[in-house]
């Protein structure tokens, strides 16, 4: 398992579970159909959670191109090593997005809403404002970015101030998975909270190649908020957590 594995693996499952509850909810003939915004925030904040407990041990589980590209301005990732996890997060994402049409690729054949099939690959703003969809999206990956970069290792302190650490394992991808949680409830509403540019480049990619019956458009026009929003948000939050240092 080398970093690059880790980030593909990792994304791959985020986007499994993220664009397959947003399939389960929205496509006909689901035994989910219908279950709602709770459902689907819930289960992209536990595809995190999924995504991080591969990935994490290996190659610290960015799964996000604003994240890597944040923690490189903020010091904390050399900037060597971006591209390539940028190259395994798109690749991961796509595979993810993949396998959702397969397993359910009779749903999209029972449903004719072409904009419920193009969300279950990419975001979309419900109400049209380029400048507030930016703002939506930096503002989202913000709160993510700046959270990621005060979550720390657990350890107990003792009266004569040594520490022992507190081996969590899995349990520390818990915090990621709440931020993702919450953020989407909160702020999720106009835009589906893309807040990662390979959740939403790599599978919309995938819905303009893929034969997906009766599909409509990927919506390109769109395509550059859920890319350079949480680009502009991560670096604004690595930027502020560098000066409070």
């Amino acid at each position: 398992m080398s970093p690059f594995i880790a980030e593909f693996l990792g994304t791959m499952l985020l986007i499994l579970m993220g664009g397959g509850v947003v399939a389960n909810v929205v496509l006909s003939k689901t035994k989910g159909h219908g279950a709602g915004w709770l459902a689907i925030t819930t289960a992209w904040a536990l595809g995190v959670f999924v995504g991080v407990v591969v990935a994490g041990p290996y190659s610290g589980a960015h799964l996000n191109p604003a994240v890597s590209i944040g923690l490189a301005i903020g010091g904390t990732f050399p900037w060597c090593d971006v591209c390539t996890y940028i190259i395994a997060q798109m690749l991961g994402a796509a595979l993810g997005a993949l396998l959702v049409w397969l397993v359910y690729k009779d749903h999209f054949e029972a449903t004719e809403d072409k904009g419920a099939k193009l969300g279950v690959f990419c975001t979309n703003a419900e109400i049209s404002n380029p400048v507030i969809n930016f703002l939506t999206e930096a503002v989202g990956t913000f709160a993510l970015m700046f959270v990621v970069f005060y979550i720390t290792d657990g350890e107990l302190t003792y009266d004569s101030n040594s520490t022992l650490p507190i081996g969590l394992g899995s349990v520390g991808a818990i915090p990621v998975a709440f931020t993702v949680w919450v953020i989407g409830l909160s702020l999720g509403g106009p835009t589906g909270y893309a807040i990662n540019p390979a959740r939403d480049l790599a599978p919309r990619i995938m819905h303009a190649i893929l034969p997906i019956k009766g599909k409509g458009s990927s919506h390109w026009e769109y395509a550059w908020i859920p890319v350079l929003g949480p680009i502009a948000g991560a670096a604004i939050a690595a930027m502020l957590y560098y000066a409070l240092k």
